[in-house]
């Protein structure tokens, strides 16, 4: 199979340089996270403290409460109000909006008014932003990244190679389709691309919250495309790693941990 990503793509990713000081490498501002579903905002939020320098995120204010019993090291994590939103976005060079955001109109009108107001920042779109997001505003800066079923009922269309490169092209934006073999598809120039690495361990929950945050971590200091080529390698390479020492037996919050050995 042509076009496979390989460990080539990690040794191309930007390394912090000798002498950079806090913010050089790399600030996220994830939007997501619910009183229900404050795992997804947890997962993504701590692979990205492992590779940025800053971590920015806005959630349901009850959310808050939750994340802090859960992480002791809440100061990892920087808490944004609503009314903030807009200076932090200007201030992080990459927005991920999506791992348990929900879906409520509250929601949708938050991330349409986003994407329209910074045309221009790199947003990596997942999950639930998957299913509010005005499709007409998505352009060359953005990534999504649904699932097979996510796909079907975002396009209408079935989740093959050929349609996934053809909504890369139609809609401007970059696509990874996560699945047993991820599909990642760039609009300009247009180019599909493979990822074979993984295994069925990944069906757990959380595993695709670590991949939005992985990407989106990487997109902070590094081309686009290349970032979702790499995510989705160093997602399943961890995997692959988690296997060979424990077979299935590992969690999202595994791979967490495996995926900066590989960098």
């Amino acid at each position: 199979m042509k076009n496979i990503v390989s460990k080539n793509e990690i040794t191309k990713l930007n390394k912090p340089k000798s002498g950079s000081h806090k913010g050089d490498n790399g600030s996220l501002f994830i939007i997501g996270g619910s009183k229900k579903y404050h795992g997804a905002l947890l997962l993504a939020a701590t692979i990205a403290s492992k590779i940025v320098d800053l971590v920015y995120i806005f959630s349901d204010s009850e959310n808050y409460g939750v994340i802090k019993k859960l992480k002791p090291k809440l100061f990892e994590f920087i808490t944004i109000s609503r009314i903030d939103i807009p200076e932090y976005i200007i201030k992080s060079d990459v927005v991920l909006a999506g791992p348990g955001l929900g879906t409520s109109a509250k929601e949708r009108k938050l991330l349409n008014a986003l994407l329209k107001k910074f045309p221009q920042k790199k947003f990596v779109l997942d999950a639930d932003a998957l299913k509010i997001v005005d499709m007409s505003l998505l352009n060359k800066n953005h990534i999504i990244t649904p699932h097979h079923k996510e796909f079907e009922i975002l396009f209408g269309l079935k989740a093959t190679e050929l349609n996934v490169g053809k909504m890369a092209k139609r809609f401007g934006c970059i696509i990874v389709l996560k699945g047993k073999k991820d599909i990642i598809a760039s609009p300009t120039p247009k180019l599909v691309k493979f990822n074979i690495t993984g295994n069925q361990g990944m069906t757990k929950g959380g595993t695709g919250d670590v991949l939005a945050g992985l990407i989106a971590a990487l997109a902070c200091t590094n081309d686009l495309f290349l970032s979702a080529c790499a995510g989705p390698y160093l997602n399943g390479a961890a995997a692959d790693k988690l296997l060979k020492k424990v077979s299935y037996n590992y969690s999202a919050s595994d791979i967490v941990a495996e995926i900066p050995k590989l960098l």
